[in-house]
């Protein structure tokens, strides 16, 4: 008798400002039944974040604490905070057969693809490094300084998005949402045909 089988693992990474977040929601709304793995992180929780659902917000003491004892799948440290992905969550999903999606960057997608070669990387791409620039400064949140710094790590995160299984230009939103939307269905659909799904296939 043939034992459940696991889910899929996606991991969406991009610079800050891509839209990527978006895209996820949209995602969601379109294909039930994948699970959001919730990241932990020592920043404070902007406005329209809520603790649990957007991020699980921990103090940089119980981070580390908790990175000792190896409960991370995978951790960064970003413009000045700690961000991690409790392995219990994405391993409690897979083995349960549901697919999961992590939102992370470079450093922890990289960490995942290292640790569970199975996992689906998608990275979401600005149409133009200027563009990007454009959004940051238009969200109005961040000091001159740290614009700089965001934008310095844009340029190494899209330097790596060649490691990636698929990117994603988000020129538009709706256009962007049915490229993820073609690529997770593509997964599920050759996880159906005998011998699964391969990255030589989709």
């Amino acid at each position: 008798m043939q034992g459940r089988p696991k889910g899929n693992l996606f991991v969406l990474s991009g610079p800050s400002g891509t839209g990527k977040g978006t895209l996820r929601k949209i995602l969601f709304e379109r294909v039930p039944g994948i699970e959001f793995s919730i990241s932990c992180t020592t920043r404070e929780p902007r406005d329209d974040e809520k603790d649990g659902v957007d991020y699980r917000f921990i103090t940089e003491r119980e981070f580390r604490a908790r990175l000792d004892d190896g409960e991370f799948l995978e951790h960064a440290f970003v413009h000045g905070y700690y961000y991690g992905t409790l392995r219990s969550d994405v391993v409690r999903a897979l083995e349960s057969g549901r697919d999961i999606m992590l939102e992370i960057d470079v450093q922890g997608a990289l960490q995942v693809r290292a640790a569970m070669p199975e996992s689906r990387l998608i990275f979401v791409s600005p149409p133009s490094f200027e563009e990007l620039e454009h959004r940051l400064r238009d969200r109005g949140t961040e000091t001159e300084e740290r614009l700089r710094v965001r934008l310095h790590n844009a340029r190494l995160e899209m330097e790596q998005s060649c490691k990636y299984d698929h990117v994603i230009i988000n020129d538009r939103a709706d256009r962007a949402a049915d490229e993820l939307t073609r690529i997770v269905l593509a997964y599920r659909d050759a996880d159906k045909r005998p011998g699964g799904a391969s990255h030589e296939t989709l």
